[in-house]
């Protein structure tokens, strides 16, 4: 199960870090995606091109989870030589993580 069948994501940028927005698709799903997208698995997602601490903010009342991904894009929009200096194509890559939940039969 990939985090896309739980959830959906919204990106955004701030300098050359990316700000990635993660809802569950139904409430019931929160605090297993609070317990399996962790600021660990978000850093392994996304690998090198990570270039400090992952921050998670968890905001149950919505709920989603925040995180805040330094260096992923590489220098932001005026720096950056890649096409989607947003980073806004990365909320498609983010939901591609690999859960370790069981789907249900």
């Amino acid at each position: 199960m990939i985090l896309d069948e739980l959830a959906t994501a919204r990106t955004g940028d701030k300098g050359d870090t990316l700000i990635l927005a993660v809802f569950p698709r139904n409430k019931e799903n929160f605090d297993q995606l609070v317990a399996e997208v962790t600021e660990q698995r978000m850093a392994e997602h996304f690998g090198d091109t990570i270039t400090g601490p992952v921050q998670r903010t968890v905001l149950p009342q919505l709920p989603g989870m925040v995180f805040r991904l330094p260096g992923v894009l590489g220098g932001g929009v005026t720096g950056a030589p890649t096409l989607d200096g947003h980073g806004k194509c990365l909320s498609s890559y983010a939901l591609l993580l690999p859960l370790g939940i069981t789907p249900p039969e």
